[in-house]
């Protein structure tokens, strides 16, 4: 699979094996410049479905497009891993066939040797319990309980439990049922296990059940799906329900189950947003899967089949809101809803994603993308140039242009689509976002539309960061507030530069960030940039893993404790390369 982005072939993150394993020590984010986005799904404009297992079905509609030769992550670990490059003619091949043995990580997905017990990447036992206990459960352990320190965690997320159930939770277990039938070179990152973690983070917290209510499930009808796609679209997916295996993309599968999964997201977001409107819950979270946010007028793609922010928006209208805000902070821009709303002008999009001048998955979002027609202003992209970006962006970019945009929009009713896919240890976003950064910016939009608040669940595909994250939002929305709260926020250089750049843009729509425009361009000559750069260094600065004691890495282990130094991150280049090691020094 490719997606062509300004005349070049963007090939597949699960088709590039040290992308997709990129993630930080200790869930650190990764600093390699040469590690870029997964594109993880392909733009495109029609269906595609592809039976695996037999011809494919006369209703379909193949597109034909250039063909190239994948390389997929299989292929890279087999394409020399695990030969020796050097001569040696008197060594003679043994001529058996040796098989290699490998086990998958439940947190990231990477492979692993079957002799170890922690993976490699990122430190998760092997038997780890995090399907029971979510990110409570330990890493480095495969008890069934959970110990002393762990408990105390929970303990201290209860908090204090003065909760008057106003917050609704839309899930229903049948949505777990949509998976990759066959996996190819190792599971597919949207994978059920998303939900089952966050759930039970949620469980062992007492947070759901317990202090949130649910919403009861109904499946979306195809007159409120009409609203946000094309008739062909919504017969597409539909079609997938006679089909035990298909495709829409090379990445964004189907089985029978998914066309009802999906339709029982669309139609949780869409009650939870009435909920809220018509006061019955203060606020909701959306447990949901598959995500939508990828998912256009008429194709899916991205993992996504129906937009479930899209039709979150249109049932909120339809119960009274005259103006929606929608704000997507998933790492990758929410390309279909842009393009479902892109002249419409009582729906505000803003999204903060990264796109790296349209390299990174899925090319669009610039900030010069600002709606068409009537809506020209009513779509914000802030579009971060590089990986990496942590909270102190995020929450300055919200600081200087989301909630000031929306503060002026002046909307009935908030939607966030929530991908956590720029979280701190996220395989596949490379970023650095905390629980306690996501769950101040929930927040800070709590505060818009008199608290009417709706999160939908987008990507995400480290377990521990997805749930982690997932459970800040939630406890949020019931009240508590994070952890720890940025009071000075200190963007770094690139951020400011992002954030000018979409302000210069903008003010053409909304005259009054002119004075904001004005104050930044005055700060940023003053700014100390190197001052934040060595804070970073600062807080970067992180303990190697217990378990390289004992394991492959013990000689780097041993050579990096020397003298009791720590390690400097920004020294070490985290992708795993392809020769299957987890570190390369930098030079």
């Amino acid at each position: 699979m490719k997606c062509v982005i300004n005349g070049k072939a963007e090939e597949s993150v699960r088709n590039h094996g040290h992308r997709i394993s990129c993630q930080g020590l200790n869930g650190g984010s990764c600093h390699d410049e040469s590690c870029s986005e997964e594109n993880i799904s392909e733009k495109s404009s029609g269906f595609v479905v592809n039976n695996l297992r037999r011809s494919v079905s006369p209703h379909a509609t193949l597109r034909k497009g250039r063909q190239q030769k994948e390389m997929t992550l299989e292929d890279m670990y087999n394409q020399g891993d695990y030969d020796d490059d050097d001569d040696d003619s008197d060594w003679e091949p043994i001529q058996k066939h040796m098989e290699i043995r490998k086990w998958f990580c439940i947190n990231c997905t990477v492979p692993n040797f079957d002799n170890d017990v922690y993976c490699y990447i990122c430190g998760e036992h092997k038997e780890s319990g995090i399907l029971r206990h979510g990110f409570f459960a330990s890493s480095i352990s495969q008890e069934a309980d959970l110990r002393e320190e762990e408990l105390e965690l929970v303990q201290r997320s209860k908090g204090n439990r003065t909760s008057d159930f106003a917050t609704a939770i839309g899930f229903d277990e049948r949505m777990l049922l949509h998976s990759e039938v066959e996996m190819k070179t190792h599971p597919h990152p949207e994978r059920p296990d998303r939900l089952r973690a966050i759930a039970a983070s949620l469980a062992t917290a007492g947070i759901y059940p317990g202090r949130c209510y649910p919403v009861t499930p109904r499946e979306i009808t195809k007159e409120e799906l009409l609203m946000a796609h094309a008739l062909e679209h919504i017969e597409a997916v539909d079609l997938t329900s006679r089909l035990h295996i298909s495709y829409f993309t090379p990445d964004t599968y189907a089985n029978e189950h998914s066309a009802r999964s999906a339709r029982l997201a669309a139609g949780l977001c869409a009650d939870l947003a009435s909920e809220i409107l018509s006061g019955r819950a203060k606020n909701g979270f959306a447990m949901v899967r598959p995500p939508g946010h990828h998912a256009g007028i008429k194709q899916a793609m991205g993992f996504c089949l129906h937009n479930n922010a899209a039709v979150a928006a249109m049932a909120a209208q339809a119960a009274g809101a005259k103006r929606v805000l929608i704000v997507d902070w998933d790492v990758h821009h929410g390309n279909g809803t842009q393009e479902i709303f892109e002249q419409n002008k009582t729906v505000l999009y803003i999204s903060l994603h990264r796109h790296e001048g349209g390299m990174f998955y899925p090319g669009t979002g610039a900030a010069d993308e600002i709606g068409t027609m009537d809506g020209k202003g009513f779509c914000v992209n802030v579009p971060w140039s590089r990986q990496g970006v942590g909270d102190n962006d995020y929450i300055f970019a919200f600081q200087q242009v989301v909630i000031p945009i929306a503060s002026e929009f002046a909307p009935d009713i908030t939607i966030i689509s929530a991908g956590f896919d720029a979280a701190r240890g996220d395989p596949l976003g490379c970023c650095d976002v905390t629980p306690d950064g996501y769950a101040q910016m929930t927040h800070m939009l709590n505060a818009l539309s008199g608290g009417k608040l709706l999160v939908i669940l987008e990507g995400g595909y480290n377990l521990r960061s997805i749930s982690s994250s997932a459970t800040a939002v939630i406890k949020a929305l019931i009240g508590e507030g994070p952890e720890y709260k940025l009071e000075k926020v200190i963007p770094s250089k690139d951020g400011m530069e992002t954030v000018l750049e979409v302000l210069k843009i903008q003010l053409n729509y909304w005259p009054f960030l002119e004075n904001i425009f004005k104050k930044l361009q005055q700060q940023l000559e003053s700014l100390s940039f190197q001052f934040t750069e060595q804070e970073t260094r600062k807080r970067r600065r992180v303990a190697l893993p217990t378990w390289w004691k004992w394991g492959r890495k013990r000689w780097l282990y041993n050579v990096l404790h020397k003298n009791g130094r720590g390690v400097n991150s920004q020294r070490l280049n985290w992708c795993a390369p392809l020769d299957g090691s987890a570190y390369s020094i930098a030079q």
